[in-house]
């Protein structure tokens, strides 16, 4: 049995009287436009009904863009969405969020996410040595090539943290974070999506190697010149610039960007500027003398 379907009533006078018009839930946006979050279950002709008499009223509204947070429990209803004219926008593991343009005018509703972010981890300790893995899977999988820890940054994750628990979960190693030392930019990456993927310099605190046996096929602290030797390390771009730009770090007083908590603008939460501290320190001292 279907259960009942939290809507709204908004009441618009006619000629004879009032006239009653039911409406999907909605909150607004900061853009003119309304988000509407299903979650109750619905029969395909009822919410046909109510989603046109919606848009109705949002378009007298002068509202624009209309997004739908549909339930993956609700899958049965996203055909009678795209019939009206909605159009996917992303999708995750618990809802597809589909999104419509009322005005007649070209649309400026934004893209999808376009970038994946990940991290490549240096960690170097007072011997020179450093940290390295390589992976039972992959592209260099079986191919003898020692790598830096590497991993995607999760959902709600800082870099900075990404970059320690990458270290963490695939050599067993607590590391503390120095710098983001560089980072690159890839088009038509991970389902044609871009990649951002930054290179981070940490400090180890313990030495004692536990692989990850999933992922891991070795790891292994490794003299700095004998993995700047690889054919890898000579051939592949970003193997030869992570070499040189460790280099400059640890030879050449190069200075990357630290991570610098501020407050949010948004809400409470602490979000972190990435600068080059030690020479923003440096032009501020500067500055008063």
């Amino acid at each position: 049995m279907v259960g009942s379907v939290s809507i709204s009533e908004i009441s618009l006078p006619i000629e004879n009287g009032i006239n009653h018009v039911q409406l999907l839930p909605a909150s607004n946006d900061d853009h003119d436009g309304v988000i509407v979050t299903m979650k109750d279950p619905m029969e395909p002709d009822i919410f046909l009904t109510v989603l046109r008499a919606s848009i109705s009223i949002w378009r007298q509204q002068g509202k624009k863009g209309v997004w739908i947070n549909m339930p993956i429990e609700l899958v049965n209803l996203v055909e009678t969405a795209v019939k009206e004219g909605f159009c996917y926008h992303h999708a995750e593991p618990s809802y597809l969020m589909l999104v419509y343009w009322i005005p007649e005018t070209a649309s400026t509703i934004p893209a999808n996410a376009s970038h994946r972010v990940g991290v490549g981890a240096i960690v170097l300790n007072d011997k020179r040595e450093v940290l390295v893995v390589q992976e039972k899977s992959g592209k260099f999988r079986g191919k003898n090539v020692w790598k830096i820890p590497t991993g995607v940054v999760d959902e709600g994750e800082d870099i900075f943290k990404a970059a320690i628990r990458e270290v963490k979960e695939e050599t067993g190693i607590d590391t503390e974070f120095q710098e983001i030392l560089a980072f690159r930019q890839e088009h038509k990456s991970f389902f044609e999506k871009s990649d951002l993927f930054f290179l981070c310099m940490l400090r180890p605190l313990s030495f004692d190697i536990q692989k990850q046996e999933l992922e891991i096929e070795a790891a292994e602290w490794m003299p700095f010149e004998e993995y700047a030797a690889q054919p890898s390390a000579q051939n592949f771009g970003l193997f030869y610039y992570t070499v040189d730009l460790c280099l400059a770090k640890v030879d050449r007083d190069y200075a990357g960007f630290s991570p610098l908590p501020i407050a949010s603008t948004v809400n409470d939460r602490i979000i972190y500027l990435y600068s080059n501290v030690r020479d923003w320190k440096q032009s501020i001292s500067a500055d008063h003398q």
